[in-house]
């Protein structure tokens, strides 16, 4: 049977976004397979990606990739059998993933976040006590396929999950609430959706690009006594800061959580 250089387990929507991602970067399909075990999903994902191997079942591979939710982490994990392994699982702690591959095994545990459909991702890695510098430079190409990577301590990477593996929906929620607003306010949806659209992508790409911080861009859209400092006086009244610091430090705790109930199925 052919060795796969990459197993990916799970063919939801991030197994998917990093098969088109590594595609993309010059992977050869040959390269690449999916154990994907809804019928339905594998012959979409094999309609998406010719020439790339779907099956139900576990393949042979130099690494692996577990895709899948954290109750059924275990379960993949045991079946993997690579030499090392990326864990995208919300809150599946390195001693989790590292019990169930065994001993030897170079574990990494990742959290990226669904921009990475659209190869906006942003990602962070952390190293398990059998994982090398090579491990995490292999896990880095895999994730850097789809976005940016950065390095942390597993201690992190719950924090990482609630702030960015969670933030999409805190800023859709915010693309919502702005969009409703322009419409209360008199303009059509239509127009409103895409000015919130924009606005959301330029700002995005002025704070990636500018290499300033938040607050220094926010006070050069804030001229005194102006229209954005009524604005921004609301949000301050409202408690907008401390709503997103209580939002970050829930998912915070919930990751942990997962992370031991996932730890607890697993023994």
């Amino acid at each position: 049977m052919t060795k796969h250089r990459l197993i990916i387990v799970g063919g939801g929507n991030m197994g998917s976004a990093l098969v088109g991602g590594l595609l993309a970067a010059g992977w050869p399909t040959k390269d690449i397979a999916v154990v994907e075990r809804l019928s339905g999903r594998a012959a979409h994902l094999r309609g998406l990606f010719p020439g790339v191997t779907v099956s139900d079942g576990m393949l042979p591979a130099d690494g692996v990739v577990i895709a899948v939710k954290p109750h059924d982490v275990a379960d993949a994990v045991a079946a993997a059998g690579a030499s090392r392994l990326l864990s995208i699982a919300a809150g599946v702690s390195l001693a989790t993933l590292t019990a169930a591959c065994g001993e030897g095994v170079a574990v990494v545990r990742g959290a990226p976040n669904t921009p990475a459909v659209v190869a906006k991702g942003a990602a962070a890695v952390a190293a398990g006590p059998f994982a090398t510098e090579d491990d995490l430079v292999w896990a880095e190409e895999i994730l850097g396929a789809v976005g940016t990577v950065v390095r942390v301590t597993e201690a992190q990477l719950d924090v990482v999950t609630a702030l960015s593996g969670s933030g999409p929906a805190y800023l859709f929620l915010v693309a919502e609430a702005l969009t409703d607003a322009g419409v209360l306010a008199g303009l059509p949806r239509a127009v409103t959706e895409q000015l919130v659209g924009q606005l959301l992508a330029g700002s995005a790409a002025l704070f990636a690009e500018s290499g300033r911080s938040p607050a220094a861009l926010r006070a050069e859209v804030t001229s005194p006594a102006g229209v954005t400092a009524s604005a921004l006086r609301v949000l301050e009244e409202r408690g907008i800061r401390s709503a997103f610091l209580d939002a970050v430090t829930a998912g915070t705790a919930r990751s942990r959580e997962l992370g031991a109930a996932a730890a607890s199925g697993a023994h």
